[in-house]
């Protein structure tokens, strides 16, 4: 063995990590299988998991995959899986407790559960084996340099988020996919219901704000959680929050907080249906300049995102630009092969889970406060 090379379980160098992936919805079939299919160097998706017969047979005839099944349990049985990759929707702690169960790491997207039960039940699991949750973001080659950059620069002053999210069909209108077929009824062999969930994380508030909970916040302002602790800081207080909708369908969150490092954070996230691109923004200023991130629609593979770096000089000030079409997802999975042969941690595994879970709960304690709704559950015991 060479120097310095650390080999777990029965891989070798040549081999490829065979992947069953569970769950074979949009996303999968624009990002995941595409990039699995390419770094065929590195993976083989040997099976594929879904309680819609029709999605899953048409996502293994497009990509390739010999073998579909309806039910988990018969796809882990098996015993050719060496990792799991859970990419269904909802929360995704009855496929990584049964992945453990079959002894293997896995990739889930985000997000990883819903409550800080399921997650202790995940931790208590793990007894070894890893999760990498799907943070695609902090492997994003932008935000790795934003990192440097803001090493050099002073204390950060005040941190901005900014979401223009039109519909999801929208940002996959250009990937070719059919309409989504509806699961059969039986399908919570994969995800848990939800109502269950959004109950013991809010109490009485999830009839009211359990889809925000799920969709908009652990649905997507996560991410931006996520870039935040990509960036060596955290939403650590919230201050208020406040939750706006219209007729038109649009909708808004917005709130304002304090970082872990006294920084005055806010985000601001909008639901515009008819909006031309999805767009997020994530801003972070120090008295010596500013560093900036501006993401793409996230399914427009190897579209760049734009680094901008504001710095003074003796002249005045400097702008500096950076796009890199290197693909974060595609630098994601690289990085999850190396959790699997190498053992190497992921940058969110589940410790970032549960600190998402708790942050998310207090965005919703503040959110009820403000509309004057009553909460419960685990979110109930949150100081913000």
């Amino acid at each position: 063995m060479l120097p310095g090379v650390k080999l777990l379980r029965r891989y070798r160098v040549a081999d490829r990590i065979k992947i069953g992936l569970v769950g074979s919805g949009a996303v999968a079939r624009a990002v995941h299988l595409p990039i699995l299919t390419r770094r065929s160097d590195l993976f083989d998706v040997v099976a594929i998991c879904d309680p819609s017969t029709h999605s899953s047979q048409l996502a293994a005839e497009r990509f390739g995959v010999s073998r579909t099944h309806s039910r988990l349990d018969d796809m882990l049985e098996t015993g050719d899986i060496d990792a799991v990759m859970a990419t269904h929707s909802g929360s995704h702690t009855p496929t990584i407790l049964a992945a453990f169960a079959a002894g293997s790491h896995i990739f889930s997207e985000k997000p990883l559960a819903y409550t800080r039960g399921e997650i202790e039940a995940i931790k208590t699991a793990s007894d070894g084996r890893q999760v990498m949750v799907g943070y695609m973001k902090a492997y994003d080659p932008a935000v790795v340099a934003a990192a440097n950059y803001l090493a050099e620069l002073p204390e950060i002053r005040s941190i901005e988020v900014v979401v223009l999210h039109p519909t999801a069909e929208a940002q996959l209108s250009s990937s070719e996919l059919e309409p989504p077929q509806p699961a059969p009824a039986a399908a919570t062999h994969i995800a848990p219901d939800e109502s269950d969930l959004l109950e013991v994380a809010l109490g009485p508030a999830a009839s009211t704000l359990g889809d925000v909970y799920s969709g908009v916040l652990l649905g997507s302002i996560s991410h931006d959680l996520a870039v935040m602790r990509a960036l060596g800081t955290s939403l650590e207080m919230v201050d208020n929050a406040k939750l706006s909708e219209h007729d038109s369908g649009h909708r808004s969150v917005t709130l304002t907080g304090t970082s872990d490092g006294g920084a005055d954070v806010s985000i601001r996230w909008h639901y515009l249906p008819e909006y031309p691109a999805y767009r997020e923004e994530v801003r972070f200023h120090t008295d010596a300049g500013s560093v900036e991130v501006i993401f793409p629609a996230p399914y427009l593979l190897r579209a760049p995102t734009e680094l901008r770096v504001t710095t003074s000089t003796d002249d005045g000030a400097r702008l500096t630009l950076e796009r890199s079409p290197e693909e974060a997802f595609e630098r994601e999975l690289v990085a999850f092969a190396e959790l699997v042969t190498a053992g190497t941690p992921p940058k969110d595994g589940i410790a970032a889970g549960m600190a998402d879970v708790i942050t998310t709960q207090k965005i919703a304690v503040a959110l009820a406060e403000s509309a004057g709704i009553e909460i419960g559950g685990e979110a109930a015991g949150e100081t913000r």
